[in-house]
């Protein structure tokens, strides 16, 4: 946790490495096989009185499993982090506000994203790193070099070009 009183006004920079226990947990946060390993460089600055910008970037070696061969592999993923962060205008737990006029959608605060709160006068600097790599996953992760290959039940190739195409032959 970095409080944030503590950051200098010319910034802060902190780099986190994850420990083999950090990196278990991540790994079942984010339904993988395993982190191998888990690093994030931050540099943090103050944008005004109450108002904090953290950029940087983590790099973590993780195995994934294939969704076509089932096969573990590993791959590396990298992420550009940028967030501004403030402190909690509303209690945690309520929604945001909203203006809503007659015949209108809801119009929200602005095009930007809000920025994360300050809790308790701190930032959560491993939190974030663990959103953003698990932002930054394969939804749908394939081994390099494996190939979707359709086949019929009995293991032969489809023979049929599509579903429809058995209805063209019909009488």
């Amino acid at each position: 946790m970095l409080v944030v009183k503590t950051v200098p006004h010319t910034g802060l920079d902190i780099r986190l490495c994850a420990s083999k226990t950090e990196c278990a947990v991540l790994a079942d946060d984010c339904g993988l096989v395993a982190v191998e390993t888990f690093e994030a460089g931050f540099h943090v600055r103050k944008q005004g009185p109450k108002r904090y910008k953290v950029s940087g970037v983590l790099h973590a070696v993780v195995t994934q499993t294939c969704g076509v061969s089932l096969q573990p592999f590993e791959t590396l993923v990298s992420a550009l982090v940028e967030v501004d962060f403030a402190p909690s205008r509303q209690p945690l737990g309520e929604p945001a506000s909203r203006k809503i006029t007659s015949g209108s959608a809801a119009n929200f605060a602005g095009p930007q994203d809000p920025p994360d709160p300050i809790i308790n006068g701190q930032i959560d600097l491993g939190a974030l790193a663990a959103e953003f790599l698990a932002l930054n996953l394969d939804l749908y992760p394939r081994k390099p070099g494996v190939t979707f290959e359709d086949t019929n039940v009995g293991g032969e190739a489809s023979s049929i070009d599509s579903p429809f195409a058995v209805l063209r032959h019909r009488s």
